[in-house]
């Protein structure tokens, strides 16, 4: 609708260019918003008021002008001039019925991509293979995955990477253990927080075992066959727990998704002779790094992207840098989107950067830093145990779950053990979840159980409820959507406002792929959420006056359910027929 709108818009500014009343040459962006108040219309533009100083005119002199250059469009019953000179579009509710018929009709709920389909890979998660995940990667794992989803509705292709940290100097520590305690090390390996924590403790301790461990790192990388037997024995084990993670969280990632820093070793000499030979390369303290004009310190001195150490190794940016030539020469990705730490963008900013510049990869590719904040403790501190260690991931969902099942079982008694526990794993998992992707990405948050299994505001269990007061409108009528005649006829205000809500899904998923932002999306489905409860308690559904007005909101309520389900679908989260 805002693109038919701007289209309206663009044909009166030819019209008033051709009489003269604009000059020539004007290209201005045209903006269409949703309006708040839904008493100054559906849609708003200010383009009167941008346009008034060229047109030698006052805004609402030019906006009259507008109004009469229009041309005559059914999905518009009318324009009004608002305020300084704001021009109010009130779409027709017959056109916008039969958008939402269409849109029922849809697998794809009407929903289209903006402009071409892409390739695009999606970093995300990336943990370290030296330990289990922690909640520090639950943010990259869980954005990632949602803003993912989203691309691959709206017609993407999606290359997910996990680029986890399986390669560098801790590797050599964690075999000379393997090494030193074959028979101990196969069940200590059950628990990779303690199996690191005791690896670590002998290289402090042992000045014999470090030095063998830094032995062990020069022959892995060498590619020693015994070495690679121990390293990739602990990789297997150590990513079997982040896939258990991961099958619990419901992301779609797998190990066919894994490509860790070790898989662009080999490449790195390349990497760093081919920034040599483009002449990109200065000699610093032994070290072989870039420097550019545009990233300097607090001193104004120039901010080096180090490649290669003074000892010959490697560091993240030269394995980063491989891992951008790939995806451009290999997987042929039209845009690259990284899920990583905020902290990580200036980082971010000088690889891409060296990227460009070093032709590694294509002219067009986007390579985008989607950063995020650090989720916090009650104290507004980076989230710890009680002792001030990490907090595993794993241990996060089974208190959430736990939690969860406490929950529902006070509230249903009735229910038999195996639906509580579904219902305690979809509730307790999806609160943890959506309180993450409800706040805007680049904010921290703090985390607190009690407000996410609220079933009050903006939780993960208000909009699951939500949906099964829709999936119960048709439990109780016995009939399925398909069976469901007549068609959708707007008159009721909470009709109209619902309607209108339905209208905007695609524009909504157009923004969570284009910024990578859910928050978007978990603010639609709240609001969506709130207008079919005022729908519900002032339009009765199963008790209306008339067939005709049954069958409408029949299908209003069956458009509203796909559509809370498709997008809570596309967040990550389960939605349950009854809780």
């Amino acid at each position: 609708m805002k693109d038919s709108i701007r289209h309206l818009i663009q044909q009166a500014l030819t019209r008033l260019t051709e009489q003269g009343v604009l000059p020539e040459g004007l290209t201005p962006a045209i903006q269409v918003e949703n309006t708040r108040d839904k008493t100054h219309g559906d849609f708003a533009s200010n383009i009167a008021m941008m346009l008034a100083k060229p047109a030698g005119l006052k805004p609402r002199e030019l906006a009259e002008k507008l109004i009469a250059a229009l041309p005559a469009d059914a999905a518009v019953s009318k324009v009004e001039i608002a305020g300084p000179g704001f021009l109010n579009f009130f779409q027709n509710s017959d056109a916008l019925a039969e958008r939402l018929e269409a849109a029922l009709a849809d697998a794809q709920l009407g929903v289209r991509k903006s402009g071409a389909a892409q390739r695009v890979v999606v970093d995300l998660s990336s943990p370290n293979l030296a330990k289990e995940m922690h909640v520090g990667h639950l943010r990259s794992t869980i954005i990632g995955d949602a803003v993912a989803r989203v691309l691959e509705f709206l017609g993407d292709t999606v290359i997910r990477q996990n680029h986890v940290g399986d390669w560098g100097t801790q590797f050599g520590m964690l075999l000379a253990y393997l090494e030193e305690n074959p028979a101990a090390a196969e069940s200590e390996l059950a628990d990779l927080e303690q199996f690191y924590r005791v690896a670590k403790k002998r290289f402090d301790d042992s000045a014999e075992f470090a030095d063998r461990a830094r032995a062990l790192v020069v022959k892995l990388q060498a590619g020693d066959a015994d070495c690679l037997r121990l390293w990739q024995r602990f990789n297997e084990v150590s990513l079997s727990h982040c896939q258990a993670v991961y099958d619990r969280l419901g992301v779609k990632l797998s190990p066919a998704d894994v490509r860790g820093e070790s898989a662009y070793n080999s490449d790195l000499p390349a990497i760093v002779s081919e920034l040599q030979a483009k002449g990109l390369l200065s000699e610093s303290e032994g070290a072989q790094c870039v420097f550019m004009d545009e990233f300097k310190n607090a001193e104004g001195n120039p901010l080096p992207v180090i490649v290669q150490k003074a000892g010959g190794g490697y560091l993240y940016a030269t394995t980063d840098l491989a891992a951008m030539r790939y995806r451009s020469q290999v997987l042929k990705a039209d845009r690259a989107l990284y899920f990583v730490d905020q902290r990580q963008a200036l980082h971010f900013q000088m690889v891409f950067e060296v990227a460009r510049r070093a032709g590694f990869v294509h002219e067009g590719m986007d390579l985008e830093h989607m950063g995020f904040g650090t989720m916090n403790g009650a104290d507004g501190r980076p989230f710890k145990t009680r002792d001030g260690g990490t907090v595993k991931l794993i241990d996060l969902l089974d208190e959430a779950e736990q939690r969860a099942y406490a929950l529902v079982k006070g509230k249903n008694p009735e229910l038999d053990e195996a639906e509580l526990r579904q219902i305690a794993r979809a509730v307790g998992i999806g609160a943890v979840k959506y309180a993450d992707l409800s706040k805007h990405r680049t904010s921290d948050y703090s985390f607190n159980f009690e407000q996410m299994l609220s079933f009050e505001g903006n939780t993960a269990p208000y909009l699951l409820y939500a949906y099964t007061r829709v999936a119960s409108v048709f439990r109780k009528l016995g009939k399925g959507v398909s069976e469901i005649g007549g068609k959708i006829d707007l008159q009721a205000e909470q009709e109209l406002a619902l309607a209108a809500k339905l209208a905007q899904f695609a524009e909504v998923l157009n923004s969570v792929a284009d910024k990578g932002v859910p928050h978007i999306l978990c603010s639609y489905l709240y609001e969506l959420a709130g207008l079919f409860s005022s729908f519900y308690e002032n339009c009765p559904i199963l008790s209306a006056e008339d067939e005709t007005v049954q069958q409408s909101r029949l299908r209003l309520a069956a458009l509203t359910g796909r559509t809370l389900q498709q997008g809570l679908e596309l967040l990550g989260l389960t939605t349950l027929e009854r809780m």
